[in-house]
């Protein structure tokens, strides 16, 4: 039973293909045995000899990165695989020699905080994997210990061959053999959420063999053998026999129960254990996603390089200088550095020795100028990644309350991928629409019933400037709306089709609809009504517009369809029982569906539905009568953007079907390679001759805010593409409901409908019809960039429209680069009839064809390789199940709320993190080149400017955190300004922000604070008297003092860098600041031996002394002038975009339209990508 009183029936599935399924196996089976084919599962055996020498993995199963002993080897190795990181492990261990300016451990300390908290940041998400195996692997399960008694055991104790009997609502602990189940035929229903995300009930059927096993006493004395196919990935397949009681019969997917499978709806049932642990087909899944990382950071390594660089020229810069200062440091008996007692130097400052000093000296200037290199930098983008992702998740503005889904990061390497897109590939059906079909018109015997207005035609209407559809589209209607059915006829609803002029057809029309499907009826105790759970939403649709027209499907059995129908003749509803004989099912090469059954007259009838162009050419030709009418009404059908159908059907004589039935036994029996072309040649020979009956079409409304969002992306710049199976003209209407399409846009179409191949395509001259085809491809491509080259520097944008035939041959090698350009010129871009291959296909060029972020979304299992090959992959979380989201990168509800995605947290992060990068860099270098420029005016002596102890906190301490809170807070521009000017956006995607022009800039801003603070220092601590004591400056007062100077300069840099403060942002600049000068007065008070000669430097020297502050006031504001002069003029003559829109906000006229239109407008650098988008914009400012 199920709440609210429903009482579940038969499940119709897949097992009716296998019905009479149960012939002896003959020479199909060869291959089992042989490669591929060589598991032997013993059942009822697990302890026997044979099972042993087998060695079959055992069940625990583990999905941790680490054990305990490969933790600190493996996660060191993945922390000094950063070049950076091993840098600066070199640099310690050589701390330990006499080459080493600063002390060992004030070098190893900074290392091993960084190391370790990314160390211990890993560990914990191991930590929590580690408690999740524990928890899979320690659940219970009865399994069979012998004599027909049952007793709980772990999961990881499970062995194969052992028989568990598994209970109601239980997950299933390993790959199972169905033997029998609480049921007499021997069937259970399946919840494979975890698996693919479907939440439909799948059922499965064991063999009738081993059905009769229904007590744990007879289990006691079961003993049969099981040969297989080896462990693989292969959800959908099994392949394999089974030897009981010298008989075989032949296994398939119907009798496979997988692991993290839940059965549902049924008491209990009883399996063998065929595949265990890592050789699950679950865990055979689970292959880590594909590795990617953003274009920014993979830049940020390359300044890494480029700092490296410069790092090994200055120290050979130094150490030449310090070479040949050396070699003449003693002349003529007189010595010129006579405090480094060159006299009595063995090696460093040995003049007779001046080459090996040098080198010496060089690697003293390795170690000494690693300042350079920020050491901290990769451990905080990860926080602030980590910290951003949360704030994604935690927007309410991307909370989908309906379903209770709110948008969730699964991963936050690509944070700022976001702020970078250039083009949006995307799915339609359920990611631009809702993937809930309404049954809304039908064409039956060449006549069109439904009055019902699509959304498609409503914008049909509006862009026509005829409202007529919307005023014909309302009424009165008080009738509750029914999920999945919107039709309005009165000719033949309530039983009215009974007068129809073609009533026969339209009976046998409704009642294949309830017939041909594999829908689960549901009936509510309490009401009588009738509900269903069905695999598709069309499939839903067909039976409740079946049952609302007088064809109420209630019943199933595992033989049998019972319909409540009503009856022509006497005008009242009679139940009908259809006996069920086989179903060929619907796949995608496929495109159509069939029933075969048998009525109560004891006819055989086959009933069929599928797509239009595969069904007119299945007709017997005096079935063809209203094919015109037909054709004409899909037409209709696909300018309204819904989805159809054709319904045909034929009977078949006695012979016909036994002779059918004996070949598809035999097809289905076979195991084989080409199987399942053996069972559709079985299939194609007795789907043919049909009569026409008529046509269906449903709606799949757009989701709410499309329109809008790819609106809003089209004015931001971000090139549109849609991938979908829909035939032409349905995408073309859909791409102008949902604003794909525009008007303005001048559209290229390319497809392969001209008659010289229409009649090729008659005559079946593959070679000649390929040929013919990929010339008339080429041939519009071509014309279509000649059309684009003719118009460049105009205003006009283009849309591409391109079907699946056509795409096959645009992406072949000679012609996708030309497509590709084509393309890339265009605005919007439909790709109709495209296949998931296809799709994947598309991604892979446009992202290593243009080497721009691409952008994939989609809500499917056939959408997962065009998530996986884009630089980002987001999941829409709707009908079609989980397996996109758990493909995805990130998982949102709805279409729309990619608006918000992209515009506001792509942006920001985008900017936080270059900002963020740049400013560590400029952070560094003004730290470094204070170093450096102290040692050269010490003649490259190797002597640091600072304390041991100053170096190694400087980045850890003093200067991090305020750059960790500005990658976490920082707004440049408000969320509503973001999406007021969508234009904004073309920052991230033209990489304005991090471009090596600015990166330079922020490198020469590092330069130049650091010359002010080194020279402004050094000439204001000149040799005099220092204080009223007369005491001068020596080098640990002039390294105080400039190590203070730097410490105020780089976070009032942050400050004058920031656009938006927050509480946290003043407790970090100002804390950092503060927390040097406590610093100072606690390490100075510690004993000279550990303070060295900071020893009450702070507290007897630099305090007291008003120059001290005079200088920390001043060197500051200096350091900081040339880049507060150098943005007041940049923002005041040459702003960039967010500048103008601070502008706006700052003085109040974010209300002006005429202002704020011209800051709209203005773009980054020339694109008519979102043109007429912006176009309409204005227009609709204008109007209001």
């Amino acid at each position: 039973m199920r709440s609210g009183g429903r009482r579940r029936r038969l499940h119709f599935s897949k097992i009716y293909s296998f019905t009479c399924g149960r012939a002896s196996l003959k020479e199909e089976h060869s291959q089992i045995g042989g490669p591929g084919f060589s598991r032997v599962v013993f059942c009822n055996e697990p302890d026997s000899f044979e099972a042993g020498i087998r060695n079959y993995a055992d069940n625990y199963v583990s999905t941790t990165k680490y054990t305990l002993a490969t933790f600190l080897p493996k996660s060191l190795f993945e922390q000094f695989r950063r070049v950076a990181n091993f840098y600066f492990l070199v640099t310690g261990v050589l701390a330990f020699t006499a080459l080493a300016p600063y002390s060992a451990v004030s070098a190893i300390i900074p290392l091993i905080i960084v190391i370790g908290a990314t160390m211990v940041k890993e560990g914990i998400e191991d930590w929590r994997r580690k408690q999740q195996d524990i928890e899979v692997n320690n659940r219970k399960v009865k399994v069979h210990k012998g004599g027909g008694n049952f007793d709980y055991t772990e999961w990881k104790n499970l062995r194969v061959g052992d028989i568990v009997r598994v209970e109601k609502d239980e997950f299933f602990p390993t790959d199972l053999l169905l033997l029998s189940s609480s049921y007499e035929d021997a069937i259970c229903y399946v919840e494979t959420m975890n698996l693919d995300g479907e939440t439909n009930l799948k059922l499965k059927q064991a063999l009738e063999v081993t059905s009769p096993l229904q007590e744990d006493t007879s289990i006691s004395n079961f003993h049969a053998m099981v040969k297989c196919e080896d462990p693989n990935a292969n959800l959908y397949s099994f392949v394999g026999t089974m030897e009981f009681e010298k008989q075989q019969y032949p296994l398939s997917p119907q009798q496979l129960l997988l692991r993290d499978s839940k059965l549902r709806n049924t008491d209990y049932i009883y399996g063998v254990v065929i595949f265990t642990g890592v050789d699950t087909k679950v865990i055979q899944n689970s292959t880590p996603p594909p590795s990617k990382r953003s274009r920014v950071e993979k830049k940020m390594d390359q300044i890494i390089y480029v700092l490296f660089g410069v790092l090994f020229t200055l120290a050979s810069v130094g150490s030449i200088f310090f070479g040949i200062t050396t070699k003449d440091d003693i002349n003529n008996g007189i010595m010129k550095r006579w405090y480094l007692k060159p006299d009595s130097s063995k090696i460093f400052y040995d003049p007779k020795r001046a080459p090996v000093a040098a080198i010496y000296h060089f690697l003293t200037a390795l170690m000494l100028y690693s300042y350079f290199i920020p050491i901290s930098l990769y451990v905080s983008i990860e926080i602030v990644k980590v910290l951003q992702s949360v704030f994604i998740n935690q927007d309410i503005h991307m909370y989908y309350e309906e379903a209770d889904k709110p948008a969730h990061a699964r991963t936050s390497n690509l944070n700022e991928e976001l702020g970078q897109v250039d083009t949006i590939l995307s799915d339609k059906t359920g990611t631009l629409t809702c993937n809930s079909m309404e049954f809304i018109k039908c064409s039956v015997a060449g006549t069109a019933y439904g009055r019902g207005f699509t959304e498609v035609e409503r914008s049909m209407g509006r862009r026509n400037g005829s409202p007529i559809h919307e005023a014909v589209s309302g009424g009165n209607d008080d009738t509750a709306p029914i999920k999945g059915f919107n039709f309005k006829d009165e000719r033949i609803m309530n039983g009215n089709w009974v007068d129809e002029p073609h009533g026969d057809l339209i009976q046998k029309f409704f009642r294949l609809l309830a017939v041909c499907h594999t829908a689960i009826p549901e009936v509510d105790e309490v009401t009588g009504k009738v509900m269903y759970e069905a695999e598709s939403p069309d499939e839903a649709a067909f039976v409740i517009a079946a049952r609302e027209l007088g064809f109420e499907f209630y019943k199933r059995t595992q033989t049998s369809i019972s319909v409540r129908e009503l009856d022509r003749a006497s005008g009242k509803k009679v139940d009908r029982l259809y006996t069920l004989l086989n179903v060929l099912e619907f796949n995608s090469s496929r495109k159509r569906m069939s029933v075969i059954v048998r009525n109560e007259e004891g006819k055989v009838l086959l009933l069929c539905k599928g797509a239009d162009n595969v069904m007119f050419e299945r007709l017997a030709k005096n079935g063809r009568e209203f094919e015109e009418e037909t054709k004409e009404h899909l037409n209709g059908y696909a300018d309204a953007g819904l989805r159809t159908l054709i319904l045909a059907y034929r009977e078949l004589q006695e012979d016909e079907y036994r002779e059918f039935n004996a070949k598809f036994i035999k097809a289905k029996n076979s195991i084989s390679a080409d199987r399942e072309t053996l069972i559709d040649e079985v299939t194609d020979n007795v789907e043919k001759d049909l009569i026409l009956l008529g046509a269906t079409a449903v709606e799949d409304k757009l989701q709410n805010g499309v329109p809008d969002c790819i609106d809003k992306l089209a004015q931001a710049g971000i090139k549109i593409w849609v991938l979908t199976g829909d035939k032409m003209e349905t995408a073309i209407n859909i791409g102008f409901a949902c604003s794909l399409l525009r008007q303005g846009m001048k559209q290229v179409m390319i497809n392969l409908e001209s008659p010289e191949i229409k009649v090729l395509e008659k005559e079946g001259d593959k070679d000649a019809i390929t040929k013919a085809s990929r010339a008339s491809v080429l041939h519009q491509i071509t014309k279509g960039k000649a059309q684009l080259t003719a118009s460049s520097g105009g205003s006009e944008a283009y849309a591409l429209i391109i079907d699946g035939k056509s795409l096959a041959y645009a992406l072949e090698d000679d012609i996708k680069s030309l497509f590709l350009k084509l393309a890339m010129g265009c605005a919007s871009v439909i790709c109709c009839r495209s296949s998931p291959k296809q799709k994947a296909l598309v991604t892979r060029l446009v992202k290593s064809g243009t080497g721009k972020t691409t952008l994939a979304i989609g809500d499917g299992a056939n959408d997962v390789g065009m998530l996986q090959e884009a630089d980002i992959g987001i999941g829409i979380s709707g009908v079609e199940g989980m397996q996109a989201v758990m493909s995805s990168d990130i998982a949102i509800a709805q279409f729309q709320y990619l608006e918000r995605l992209l515009l506001v947290h792509g942006h920001w992060c985008y900017r936080r993190i270059s900002s963020m990068i740049c400013y560590f860099f400029y952070k560094n270098i003004t730290f470094g080149l204070t170093l450096f420029l102290y040692e050269a005016s010490a003649s490259f002596s190797g002597q640091p400017a600072y304390n041991d102890w100053f170096l190694s906190l400087y980045n850890v301490f003093f200067s991090s955190l305020p750059v960790v809170a500005m990658g976490v807070f920082d707004q440049d521009v408000s969320a509503r300004f973001c999406l007021k000017f969508p234009l904004l956006y073309q920052e991230g995607v033209q990489n304005v922000l991090f471009s090596w022009r600015r990166i330079i800039g922020w490198m020469l801003n590092g330069l130049t604070s650091a010359v002010i603070i080194f020279f402004f220092c050094m000439k204001a601590l000149q040799p005099c008297a220092y204080n009223q004591d007369g005491k001068t400056a020596g080098k640990d007062i002039v390294g105080a003092t400039m190590y203070t100077c730097t410490v105020w300069v780089v976070n009032l840099q942050m400050a004058l860098a920031i656009s938006y403060f927050t509480l946290i942002q003043h407790l970090f600049i100002w804390g950092s600041i503060a927390l040097w000068y406590l610093f100072m007065l606690a390490y100075g008070a510690m004993s000279p031996t550990l303070s060295t000669n900071a020893y009450k430097v702070f507290v007897e020297t630099l305090a007291p002394a008003p120059s001290f502050w005079l200088i920390t006031l001043l060197v500051p504001i200096s350091a900081l002038l040339p880049y507060f002069t150098y943005s007041s003029l940049r923002m005041r003559f040459f702003p960039l975009y967010h500048k103008m829109i601070q502008w706006i906000r700052y003085e109040g006229r974010s209300n002006d339209p005429e202002f704020c239109d011209m800051v709209r407008q203005r773009s980054l650098r020339p694109t008519t990508v979102g043109f007429t988008a912006r176009l309409a914009a204005r227009a609709n400012i204008i109007r209001r």
